[in-house]
């Protein structure tokens, strides 16, 4: 029985309990018990990624072809990319087990504090990322639509776990691997659009949609990451993680590829305004580049906790106010 089991079956052996015991002797251990499980899952899964994930391919199908004919479609088609999104981060945690066990902020995930045997987070990956693919695929309702974004897909979990998670160990170029695979997702969304025939049959504005929007997702990774970097820095020498602000302390290097990144992206993220021809989608594109830009011009100068954590506060709303505002303002003419 591994240990995950065994959380499991103390929760069936608590469960009775309630029934029998008052609510004050009974509920502490169940609760206990479920809110432990919970955490665990959380942190296998990590959901706030897999959200991102999922907001990034409804995001790129919303600027390839305004809304789905059929909602069902589109909620499978989730369903399947966040079964892979799981399985990429339970491999990730598989193959960063004992870098994991250095770090405080990592060490008590299941798999580094040892509550999940090896071979038991494998099997996960393997049921998660095979079931994915296929929730994809059955998702457009043929295999013919449904292979190339369950290939994207596919893609996007081998470049994040066979790439970019060793590569942290030996290079800082990693961070420009790992974006590749943070924007992969757009793909996924787009593929699902039809947006290859549409491209083929003369409608390129969706394309150009995309094509931004993929662009401006691997921009907002480096300032992004850098803060992030930043911030454990320790850590991350620490566990030999080959972070550009453990190759350079100073800092110098990581705050000039952040506001290079955040240059870069100001006019990247206009053009996710021209298919649509929306002023709003311009003006709240312009405006999340340039608090970008201005948050890290802050990092490039202070080179300290205070504004790296600025950095990435501002990273989250910047990232949620662009889709939000291409849904809400970027619907295709």
């Amino acid at each position: 029985m591994t240990p995950l089991d065994s959380r499991s079956g103390a929760i069936r052996q608590a469960l009775p309990a309630v029934a029998v015991a008052s609510p004050a002797a009974g509920d502490g251990p169940a609760v206990e018990a479920l809110a432990s499980l919970s955490t665990d899952i959380s942190q296998l899964v990590r959901p706030r990624i897999a959200i991102m994930v999922l907001a990034t391919v409804v995001t790129a199908m919303w600027l390839t072809a305004g809304r789905p004919a059929h909602l069902g479609q589109l909620l499978w088609l989730l369903v399947g990319t966040a079964l892979v999104a799981a399985s990429s981060s339970i491999a990730n945690q598989i193959l960063e087990r004992d870098t994991d066990r250095l770090m405080p902020r990592t060490a008590r995930r299941p798999i580094a504090a040892g509550r999940m045997t090896v071979f038991t987070a494998a099997v996960l990956t393997a049921v998660l990322l095979g079931a994915g693919a296929a929730t994809i695929v059955l998702s457009a309702g043929s295999l013919a639509r449904g292979w190339p974004p369950a290939a994207a897909a596919v893609a996007t979990w081998l470049l994040y776990v066979l790439v970019y998670t060793p590569m942290k160990k030996r290079s800082p170029l990693n961070t420009a691997v790992g974006a590749v695979a943070g924007a992969l997702p757009v793909g996924i969304g787009w593929l699902a659009a039809d947006g290859p025939a549409r491209f083929a049959g003369g409608d390129a504005s969706g394309t150009l949609t995309a094509a931004a929007l993929a662009t401006v997702l691997y921009l907002w990774q480096f300032p992004h990451f850098m803060a992030i970097a930043w911030l454990y820095r320790g850590q991350y020498a620490r566990a030999g993680l080959r972070m550009l602000t453990v190759d350079d302390p100073s800092g110098l290097r990581a705050s000039g590829q952040a506001l290079a990144a955040a240059l870069a992206m100001v006019p990247v993220s206009l053009v996710l305004a021209v298919p649509s021809g929306s002023i709003r989608l311009f003006l709240a594109a312009a405006v999340a580049a340039i608090v970008y830009c201005g948050a890290s011009i802050r990092f490039a100068v202070r080179r300290d906790d205070a504004s790296a954590r600025t950095l990435l506060l501002v990273s989250l709303g910047v990232l949620l106010a662009l889709l939000t505002a291409a849904v809400v303002f970027g619907q295709p003419r």
